[in-house]
């Protein structure tokens, strides 16, 4: 098992971007939500992923969250940097630009709306992984792309790229993530994206999971994926049964709408989202304050 293999094994988190009510980022409560995660036990943080909000975060604030970040997180767990989008030019340039010399790798979303071919998918993953300065993780989440990428695929550009190194797998498609985990080279690194299919993912072999709802359950969460990695799947039931509903409340209409409002009323943001994501809508906030008993 590779070094990169073991060191992001367990749970990682894609940390929301708390905002101010003048939708400036708000990093204080930033700072809140880091030393949540890290006390609850998650193993590293993604930084910069789509839970981040970074369609709608300029060049500068991208940097800024970043160096903020490794500041704050000071070496206690790894951090990993997402750097994704559709335009593979401009990708390269980021990965020169956003500073990656603290990172234990960078993540980067398959492109979106483009709808490339699958050797279109080859090709720019290759293109970004020679040119960075860092270790890549693939992320396959055709729900936002609008394009899978299919088994073969991964498996080709984990095979002939060497500084390819893992995925974060989120088709929701358990016969794909069944012949990425029986094909893979030894020290290729599965992690699941779908926090609803994590257990069984988990039972069928993933190292771990870049979750969503750890930004407000990271304990119940990590410990929960702890449970399956150490093969205790009736305790990792018990916890998982627990948070089912919280998943469902947390993706009934958008990501992070529904983990911010679970967040805003554990105390640790204020519940704003910049344009064109919006708050949850009132009943469904209703639905998420009635689950935490409030």
């Amino acid at each position: 098992m590779s070094l990169l293999r073991k060191t992001l094994r367990g749970t990682g988190v894609a940390v929301v971007t708390p905002f101010k009510s003048n939708f400036e980022i708000d990093f204080p409560a930033l700072d809140k939500v880091i030393d949540s995660l890290i006390h609850g036990g998650v193993e590293y943080i993604v930084t910069l992923g789509t839970t981040g909000e970074t369609p709608v975060l300029d060049k500068q604030e991208k940097i800024d969250i970043v160096n903020h970040t490794f500041d704050k997180v000071a070496g206690r767990v790894p951090v990993v940097v997402g750097v994704g989008g559709n335009n593979t030019h401009e990708l390269i340039k980021d990965l020169q630009q956003i500073p990656l010399d603290r990172a234990a790798a960078v993540l980067s979303a398959s492109p979106y709306y483009n709808k490339p071919s699958q050797e279109g998918i080859y090709y720019h993953y290759k293109a970004l992984a020679e040119a960075s300065p860092k270790p890549v993780i693939l992320y396959n989440v055709p729900g936002r792309t609008g394009r899978n990428m299919n088994a073969d695929t991964t498996l080709k550009l984990a095979n002939d790229v060497p500084n390819i190194v893992g995925i974060k797998e989120a088709s929701g498609d358990m016969a794909q993530c069944m012949i990425l985990l029986r094909d893979r080279p030894s020290d290729f690194l599965i992690v699941s994206g779908d926090d609803a299919l994590a257990l069984p993912q988990l039972a069928c072999g993933m190292d771990g999971v870049i979750s969503v709802a750890g930004n407000a359950y990271p304990k119940e969460f990590s410990d929960m994926v702890r449970a399956c990695l150490n093969g205790d799947f009736a305790a990792a039931k018990q916890i998982n049964d627990q948070l089912i509903h919280a998943y469902e409340l947390m993706f009934a209409e958008n990501n992070p709408a529904g983990v911010k409002a679970f967040m805003t009323e554990m105390g640790l943001i204020e519940n704003f989202l910049r344009l064109p994501g919006m708050p949850l809508s009132k009943g469904l906030h209703h639905s998420v304050k009635s689950f935490l008993g409030k």
